[in-house]
């Protein structure tokens, strides 16, 4: 499978919103965004099930990122409101097969397809 395709990273003020896209073989796979910021190690920022039935965020994400799929589409969305500077990273969308849950979605081992990541900055 070819590995994952972001696009929609930028430059934004704070309080902005950006949506970031994954272009992907998708069906049968859990897919997830990760982020880094320099110095410091990748992060799990949210994730949703091959099925839509589960989506999972981190908590500094929660209630201002939505993660979605569109498997007929093969793509992944992250829609980022309310932007902090904080939020500033390289983002990366990533698929694996594993048993998703509440412990094991943000974990960087359960995800072998990676994408080669799509900046966001957020300016204060």
């Amino acid at each position: 499978q070819a590995q994952p395709v972001e696009s929609g990273g930028g430059s934004v003020q704070a309080g902005g919103s950006l949506t970031l896209s994954c272009a992907a073989s998708i069906n049968g796979y859990h897919m997830a965004w990760f982020r880094q910021q320099p110095g410091q190690e990748r992060e799990a920022v949210a994730s949703i099930s091959n099925g839509a039935n589960l989506v999972y965020y981190a908590d500094s994400v929660k209630g201002r990122f939505t993660i979605s799929r569109d498997n007929a589409k093969n793509t992944v969305t992250l829609q980022m409101n309310s932007l902090k500077s904080e939020d500033t990273a390289m983002y990366y969308c990533a698929a694996g097969r594993f048993t998703i849950d509440s412990g094991s979605w943000s974990s960087q081992s359960g995800y072998y397809r990676w994408g080669q990541g799509t900046q966001v900055t957020v300016s204060s």
